[in-house]
């Protein structure tokens, strides 16, 4: 029988994909363990909504962060044996292709606009801010030479665009009108 708990942890430490041992608040594990937070976020969007587009658009990215995931996982100077997934220029087209296709039907932005609308368009909100924040940690392993792919952070940065856009797509079809932040001057 297969044991989720193995002990090796209850230390503060655990391993990369490649077996090198890091403690839990490494920057690569804070960084992963927030693309995990974001990933399960983003299943709570997909549950709200009621549009099977959406969905399979929303399980397509859950799958991307896995790869994102496993890729921040493994460590930077190992050979590893185990095939692991990998993005392509291809996911960031999806992207855009997507956020370019909500946008056709959205009303034009003329202001910032204050997070909300429905359930599940404030959770989308939320699952773009937590995409910011693996971002900000990818960008800082980056800034202190803990290798990371490039393509990861154009990853992360178009999937917030996403993310935004999704929102307010969630919204339109859920006719919640969009509240324009008035700021005070």
């Amino acid at each position: 029988m297969f044991k989720i708990y193995t002990k090796t942890g209850d230390k503060g430490a655990t391993s990369l994909i490649g077996g090198v041992r890091v403690p839990k608040n490494h920057i690569r594990i804070e960084s992963y363990g927030t693309v995990d937070e974001l990933n399960s976020y983003i299943g709570m969007v997909s549950d709200m909504v009621n549009n099977n587009e959406i969905i399979e658009q929303l399980r397509e990215i859950q799958d991307r962060l896995f790869t994102v995931g496993s890729v921040l996982a493994t460590a930077p100077d190992k050979n590893v044996q185990m095939k692991l997934p990998d993005l392509h220029e291809q996911d960031i087209e999806w992207l855009e292709t997507n956020i370019d296709k909500m946008n056709e039907v959205l009303p034009e932005m003329r202001s910032f606009i204050l997070p909300g609308g429905n359930l599940a368009s404030s959770t989308c909100h939320v699952a773009r801010c937590v995409c910011r924040r693996a971002e900000r940690l990818v960008v800082g392993m980056q800034e202190i030479n803990e290798h990371v792919e490039p393509i990861v952070i154009s990853y992360l940065n178009r999937l917030s665009d996403y993310l935004f856009v999704l929102c307010r797509y969630i919204g339109h079809l859920n006719g919640a009108s969009e509240v324009p932040w008035k700021p005070r001057l």
